[in-house]
């Protein structure tokens, strides 16, 4: 098994796209370049792209964050796409800003869009791939967690983001030849110095 869909998290309109809770969309529209066209029937933003040899959807939904689930479960039962063949990509509060891992199955530690997938698929059984943003108390900031994941990252923290998220992109081919196990060893002892951010 291979990844066929690759999934990116957010909120649509422009008054969330700078936002931490957007990082799933960032990933996604690197790996689209301005390829995605909205798709009616899936209240998404997707595209079909050749990646590794192979054809791979790329999802954006445009249904806001805790309906996610509508977009992925519409677009995975129109093209016959197995839970274990689809990718989810999204903002990691227990990851620090920097920091890529990948995952498959688990609980949604609380992110609202994992439990609506989790929901439309019927399964934990989806691999996720987690962008760290930090925590506002391990940030030490004040701010409450909705609010937190609502506003745009300091600029220390936007490039240590873009760093992993361009680390997360060299492995991507990996994971769409169903090489795994080289993915996550790739992306998670990859480690760049935080200096020089």
């Amino acid at each position: 098994m291979s990844i066929r869909l690759i999934v990116g998290l957010g909120n649509p309109g422009a008054e969330y796209e700078a936002t931490r809770h957007n990082a799933g969309f960032w990933l996604v529209d690197r790996l689209a370049s301005g390829q995605l066209r909205r798709e009616t029937r899936f209240n998404a933003l997707a595209a079909k792209i050749r990646m590794a040899g192979e054809e791979v959807w790329l999802l954006e939904p445009q249904t806001f964050m805790n309906r996610s689930g509508q977009s992925v479960g519409a677009l995975a039962r129109f093209y016959k796409i197995a839970p274990e063949a689809v990718l989810v990509v999204h903002d990691e509060l227990d990851l620090p800003p920097g920091s890529a891992k990948i995952k498959k199955g688990g609980s949604s530690g609380g992110h609202n869009g994992l439990k609506d997938i989790t929901a439309a698929l019927g399964t934990q059984d989806y691999w996720r791939l987690r962008l760290g943003i930090g925590h506002p108390r391990e940030l030490q900031l004040q701010q409450p967690v909705v609010d937190f994941v609502l506003h745009r990252p300091r600029k220390e923290e936007q490039s240590l983001i873009d760093d992993s998220i361009d680390r997360s992109l060299s492995v991507i081919p990996l994971l769409c030849e169903g090489r795994f196990e080289q993915a996550m060893m790739e992306l998670h002892t990859d480690k760049k110095p935080a200096s020089g951010a």
